[in-house]
């Protein structure tokens, strides 16, 4: 445990910024499933417009640095190439 009070509050910080996080990794994933899912199940059309939901996640994800951009990118072409 830190000793020096700007160690802790650093530490009380990163605390709360990992629980954001992880909700948020947590929140893409299953949205990414659900996309998943929907092809699973041919339903096609549905997928088609639950993809623009998707690259919202992907992209907000990205600005804010949960994933990085790269990744970003790589998912919404890999996902993409799942409807055709």
């Amino acid at each position: 445990m830190p000793k020096i009070q700007s160690a802790k509050k650093a530490l009380r910080q990163n605390i709360k910024r990992r629980k954001v996080n992880v909700k948020r990794k947590t929140e893409l994933k299953s949205v990414i499933k659900q996309f998943k899912k929907l092809i699973a199940e041919n339903k096609k059309s549905d997928a088609v417009k639950y993809l623009s939901q998707v690259y919202k996640k992907l992209d907000k994800s990205a600005k804010i640095n949960v994933i990085k951009k790269n990744k970003a990118s790589r998912l919404k072409s890999r996902l993409s190439k799942l409807i055709k």
